[in-house]
């Protein structure tokens, strides 16, 4: 294998735009929160992209890429990159550096922990999240990245498909974001007692159109190659987030009488995350179903499920992230084809096959459950060195003042 100069300046560009999506979602997330937690909200982001990156040099690459130890989890060869140069590595990309993989999948290690933080939000303490997120990027995450893409790796043993991320990043941070919420309760306030809307919708837009620009980079820089999947991944991304937005927008007008600015921003954002383990696998009118059929299924979750279940997962991880990546998984089984991406063996159902799809349900199996009872244990484990939550005062006067001793608008004496 040797280096490939276009291959190269075109993951450098994958990775910085997949950087640019933490920023985002701080804006996506910020907006949606109380004027009193917005800096709270958006902090937790850009501060995790500090944690994670320094664990992910460490020992986050090595764990979750190194030599296969039992199909689990990776080996220590590669601790603090050591050993991981300018020279390809050809068990994952074999015309890149093997660094720029390293630097490339590090942002995926950053964003995905940070997508926890919107289940959590306006209640947690922020050193105990911080301490949370550490011991979650090292028992949950890397094992989960090594069982679907390292080489050795149980889930990929079995056929299972994750182009960019469905199981990996989506669905396993919003079941640990749904188990976080569940475990910290409901925030003071929620359901009724007080308003809960969103202070900033105008910060939410943003963000989502930095999510949207940032997952050209996530989904086709996942081919590894300025390639014909990086183009077919690029454009299935682009047509899932438009088609799951219009139907978002469709099914706010039949059920509650109008389409909202919040909801085409969700609707965008769900579709990106539906799509995200298919885009590589595809044909492109598959993206507009996968794109099309989300965007109920979320709403349903938020909207009816979680109102009626009362569990207090503030920003919608789990609603957008879990139950959209989850749908993404399987439909990955349902439209794959060695039509579009010859590393397909097993087609999907609509192809003929069986097989992918039973692999895809076990994979969303298997993360739903090391997301649940990781998470749960971690948080228990966190909660007996520091205290999970804020007090009741603290949340009242807002996590800005309490956790941070700042304003995100000091110029407004009155909150929420």
């Amino acid at each position: 294998m040797h280096l490939d100069t276009g291959d190269t300046a075109f993951l450098l560009l994958c990775s910085a735009l997949v950087l640019v999506m933490t920023p985002g979602l701080a804006f996506f997330y910020g907006g949606l929160v109380q004027r009193r937690n917005v800096l709270n909200t958006m902090v937790s982001s850009f501060a995790i992209m500090g944690v994670a990156s320094v664990l992910w040099v460490l020992v986050g690459y090595t764990l979750s890429f190194g030599p296969d130890v039992g199909g689990i989890v990776g080996g220590l060869e590669w601790f603090a990159l050591s050993g991981v140069g300018s020279d390809p590595n050809p068990d994952y990309a074999g015309t890149i550096p093997h660094l720029l993989f390293a630097a490339f999948q590090m942002m995926f290690a950053i964003i995905t922990p940070a997508l926890i933080t919107g289940a959590i939000a306006e209640r947690m303490r922020f050193s105990s999240m911080l301490l949370f997120i550490g011991a979650w990027s090292l028992f949950i995450y890397y094992p989960l990245a090594h069982m679907v893409w390292g080489t050795g790796g149980f889930l990929r043993g079995l056929g299972a498909l994750d182009f960019a991320g469905g199981t990996v990043v989506h669905i396993s941070s919003g079941v640990s974001g749904l188990v976080a919420a569940l475990v910290l309760g409901r925030r003071n306030g929620a359901y009724g007692e007080e308003t809960q809307k969103p202070h900033n919708i105008p910060f939410v837009l943003l963000g989502a159109g930095i999510l949207w620009f940032g997952w050209f980079g996530f989904n086709a820089g996942s081919a590894l190659a300025a390639n014909g999947i990086a183009v077919q991944a690029f454009f299935t991304t682009s047509a899932a987030a438009a088609a799951a937005m219009v139907s978002w927008m469709v099914t706010e007008r039949i059920f509650a009488g109008k389409a909202t600015a919040l909801g085409a921003a969700t609707g965008a954002v769900v579709g990106l995350v539906a799509v995200t383990p298919a885009a590589g696998y595809v044909p492109v009118w598959a993206s507009l179903v996968i794109g099309l059929v989300v965007s109920p299924l979320c709403w349903t979750a938020i909207v009816k499920l979680k109102g009626r279940l009362r569990y207090d997962d503030a920003l919608d991880a789990f609603g957008c992230h879990g139950i959209g990546g989850m749908w993404g998984a399987l439909a990955t089984g349902l439209f794959a084809t060695k039509a579009v991406n010859p590393a397909v063996v097993d087609q999907g159902l609509f192809f003929g096959g069986i097989r992918l799809l039973g692999a895809q349900a076990a994979a969303v199996g298997v993360t739903i459950a090391l997301a649940a009872v990781g998470s749960f244990v971690l948080l228990k484990l966190v909660g007996l060195v520091l205290p999970l939550r804020v007090t009741a005062e603290e949340e009242t006067l807002g996590l800005d003042a309490s956790q941070h001793a700042e304003a995100a608008y000091p110029s407004f004496e009155a909150l929420d």
